[in-house]
């Protein structure tokens, strides 16, 4: 989610000449991953289920395939970002890496003891499993460093796990890029063609791999090669619209997806595809491509970072304090959107006093 809120402008379309959809797809999935979690964890959720039970099942389950829509657009951001790669070396790596992290760990960093906090003051009104216990430092620190995934500690807060995939996919991307500078440079070829093919045709095959193996292992999860062949969709699809391949890469790629779902159907792919047919038609089609024009969905997409970071101590704090009593159905729906507007409050409050100061003092 980071490379959608930091690569993806969110400024109006039609001022600015970029896409319109994208702003509209990352508020409307960051908003969907919010009404997931309140339905997944509960528990207002259990008490507001028969007054919706359709809905309730499907924000559930099939919801859940919402990360395909930031895996899709984190990887067509990371293509643009490595589109302005000029000079290979480990000084410019570390850099680059050093950068990505502040980029989202700053705001994530302010989060964890508001997730802290939230955990123990829910733990004092409700006993619930999504609560979790009182870190250890090893915990912290892998926290830190997005790997508490990768070492098996359980995590502080609901969708943090995505922070480590995508902190993994863009290492491998920028490596492979970087190490195609370095190879161009060596054998003193135009670097900015040439590099660019090798980094495509380099990436294609973990992406294949991740497709047809890597995706199909459930133990896999935890590791960014499971997710690749959705983000290198992503990529394809930008390199398509910058014209650095043609449009038969795309549909090509397309049909690897297909077959892929023909081996093992997984509706999660399926999104991802969707996702990017639905991008690329927009960026076609003159009215598509500025539409909507819309103020308030920039703005939900300029914030959708910060919701996805803080939307979950707020869910957890209101939900351990409604449980105190005996709620109605639609009484824990009311619930249930009082979480959410929580969340939205937090989520500007976190915005404008962290996230943008930290993007100004960057920048300027």
């Amino acid at each position: 989610m980071s490379t959608v809120v930091s690569q993806v402008p969110s400024a109006s379309a039609s001022a600015s000449g970029r896409l319109g959809i994208i702003d509209m797809l990352r508020a409307f999935s960051s908003q969907l991953l919010v009404w997931h979690h309140l339905a997944f964890y509960g528990p207002l959720a259990d008490q507001a289920y028969p007054l919706a039970p359709v809905l309730l099942d499907w924000l559930i389950d099939p919801a859940r395939f919402v990360v395909q829509v930031f895996l899709v657009i984190g990887g067509f951001g990371t293509a643009q970002h490595l589109a302005r790669l000029q000079t290979p070396g480990w000084r410019p790596f570390c850099l680059e890496i050093v950068q990505r992290y502040l980029r989202i760990g700053i705001p994530y960093l302010a989060m964890l003891p508001v997730a802290i906090g939230a955990n123990a003051l829910a733990d004092r009104w409700m006993d619930h499993y999504s609560i979790s216990a009182a870190p250890t430092v090893p915990q912290l620190v892998a926290h830190v460093f997005f790997a508490q995934d990768l070492l098996r500690y359980e995590p502080l807060s609901a969708g943090i796990w995505y922070l480590g995939i995508d902190f993994q996919l863009f290492l491998l991307t920028l490596a492979v890029a970087m190490l195609s500078l370095r190879w161009t440079q060596a054998k003193g070829v135009a670097q900015s063609a040439h590099a660019l093919a090798v980094t495509q045709l380099v990436l294609a095959v973990p992406a294949v791999l991740s497709l047809f193996w890597f995706n199909r292992e459930p133990a896999l999860d935890c590791w960014g090669c499971y997710y690749f062949g959705s983000y290198f969709l992503g990529m394809v699809l930008q390199w398509v619209m910058s014209g650095s391949l043609p449009g038969a890469a795309f549909w090509g790629y397309l049909g690897l997806v297909a077959a892929s779902l023909a081996v093992d159907w997984r509706p999660r792919l399926l999104v991802a595809a969707c996702t990017a047919v639905a991008i690329l038609l927009a960026s076609q089609r003159g009215r598509l491509r500025n539409w909507p024009d819309s103020r308030v969905i920039g703005y939900l997409a300029r914030i959708s970072f910060s919701l996805f970071l803080i939307h979950f101590p707020a869910c957890l704090v209101v939900s351990g304090w409604l449980s105190q009593w005996p709620l109605t159905p639609a009484q824990a729906m009311a619930g249930m959107v009082a979480a959410w507007g929580a969340s939205l409050v937090l989520a500007i409050m976190l915005h404008h006093l962290v996230e943008r100061p930290c993007w100004q003092r960057r920048s300027s």
